[in-house]
């Protein structure tokens, strides 16, 4: 089965059905010591550094938890109000990405700490949570070989 087909298979839609909505495009020179990358809008123009050593740039998982975080909350914003449910204005969610190795072999691990104070734990874990995190939350579906934790805090 081809990535588009599995896409669609966990859509429910068929290559017909499905539309592009927005394609990010980046041009990225070196790696992740002393890359650089910028979008063809100019919205995004990093400098990259390595985790743990001197540098005046992010990471490529700093980006990606950053990223992940934001679609996540976006995930459970659009949850919630399919339950009419409101979440809290200050909804927050802490990101950890892990870099991990195992000989040869790099693999990421992820933490997704959700805030939602004064939301009923049952609501949140039983409903917006499991329900972002499955259906909705693009990053969770395209990222299913990422072992990750969820939790509410």
């Amino acid at each position: 089965m081809t990535s588009y087909q599995k896409t669609n298979a966990v859509a429910g839609s068929t290559q017909e059905e499905m539309k592009v909505r927005y394609t990010a495009k980046t041009h990225t020179s070196g790696g992740r010591r002393g890359g650089v990358s910028r979008s063809e809008d100019g919205r995004l123009d990093v400098k990259f550094s390595a985790p743990g050593v001197p540098g005046t740039g992010t990471n490529p998982e700093q980006l990606f938890a950053a990223g992940w975080s934001a679609c996540f909350i976006s995930a459970m914003g659009h949850v919630a109000s399919k339950m009419n449910v409101k979440l809290p204005a200050d909804v927050a969610v802490d990101a950890e990405i892990d870099l991990c190795n195992s000989g040869d072999v790099y693999f990421l691990r992820a933490r997704l700490n959700v805030s939602l104070p004064g939301l009923e734990r049952e609501v949140a874990q039983g409903h917006c949570g499991r329900h972002a995190r499955r259906n909705m939350c693009i990053f969770q579906r395209g990222t299913g070989n990422i072992d990750v934790t969820l939790k509410l805090v």
